[in-house]
């Protein structure tokens, strides 16, 4: 028999687990010795955290980032195929949403293993709860282009999609661009726009504020640096 995939949510920043991570986590990780991580260093923090008796060294850590080759994802997955359980833990977050771990799913279904999610805090989906913007209607658009006059456009283009199909628009960027980024947003949407900033979910110091942009152009927030969901909407 197989053995289980497990979706391992990980804090968005609040190293206090108890606030975040729901108790019966710890409970399934204690079970487990194999580790798909996106970050060995963030992950072994997060389990010490979780459970301060856990024995590190006696676990098996392979690392999923942006550099990992694909066709090394399967091996990942050996352990899983002889009946042992596994789990992946992300950077920060639920895996497998805007996350490198898709790729390690999306094989365990190939190989017939069961996959398990495991509940716990997404920025995604608490940004736009919070937001009083379309829940029913909503697109997640990751990054944006690198070079402003792409960036422009883009956001020029979903701005449009969000006032016409009143379906909620939803994208970040790199912390120490979101000053930048906002800028841009500020410039080129309508007055009338509803711009949503969702920073430092979970942590002490969270700000999240849905107004319109014109109202946004008298209290711009400083951003630099901070995890931030940015949502448009009408």
């Amino acid at each position: 028999m197989k053995g289980t995939l497990y979706l391992v949510p990980n804090t968005l920043g609040n190293p206090d687990t108890s606030t975040t991570i729901p108790g019966g986590i710890t409970t399934t990780v204690n079970t487990i010795e194999v580790y798909i991580v996106e970050d060995l260093r963030n992950a072994r923090r997060y389990l010490k955290n979780l459970n301060r008796s856990i024995d590190i060294d006696r676990l098996t850590f392979y690392e999923l980032n942006e550099h990992t080759p694909l066709e090394k994802v399967p091996s990942f997955l050996e352990q899983a195929e002889l009946g042992q359980d596994i789990a992946i833990i992300s950077e920060a977050g639920v895996p497998g949403v805007a996350d490198p771990g898709a790729a390690v799913v999306r094989v365990a279904h190939e190989k017939g293993i069961r996959v398990v999610p495991l509940t716990g805090p997404s920025s995604i989906l608490l940004a736009l709860m919070a937001s009083g913007l379309n829940g029913q209607s909503f697109c997640f658009h990751g990054y944006l282009p690198v070079k402003r006059p792409d960036r422009i456009r883009k956001i020029r283009e979903i701005e449009q999609m969000a006032l016409r199909k009143n379906e909620t628009q939803l994208f970040i960027e790199t912390p120490y661009r979101n000053d930048g980024l906002l800028t841009d947003i500020l410039e080129n949407c309508s007055s009338s726009t509803l711009l949503c900033i969702a920073a430092d979910i979970t942590l002490d110091s969270e700000f999240i504020f849905t107004r319109t942009v014109a109202e946004w152009l008298n209290k711009k927030p400083a951003l630099h640096k901070r995890p931030v969901i940015f949502l448009l909407g009408k």
